[in-house]
């Protein structure tokens, strides 16, 4: 497996509470910092591709999912296009 080296200042103050952490989980500090980075990129990752919706735009959803607008006329002409170059019946 092919690594990459990662490099970081920072204080004494949280050095000496990572390295505190890690002894408190029987880890070493590298360890303990990769662990703690992989779920952090994981977190960030995930709520990247989640959408979130207030309670209004929840319902506008809904509601337009329940009761779908009637398709316009450009997109009524569209589909009769792609119908036609198509040759889809």
């Amino acid at each position: 497996m092919a690594t990459a080296r990662l490099e970081a200042r920072i204080s004494v103050e949280l050095h000496a509470s990572l390295k505190h952490a890690a002894e408190i989980e029987g880890r070493t500090v590298t360890d303990f910092v990769i662990s703690a980075v992989q779920d952090a990129a994981q977190r960030a990752i995930e709520q990247s591709s989640v959408t979130r919706l207030s309670l209004a735009d929840q319902e506008c959803f809904a509601a337009a999912l329940l009761s779908p607008p009637k398709p316009a006329a450009a997109l009524k002409r569209a589909f009769a296009r792609r119908k036609k170059l198509l040759g889809a019946g």
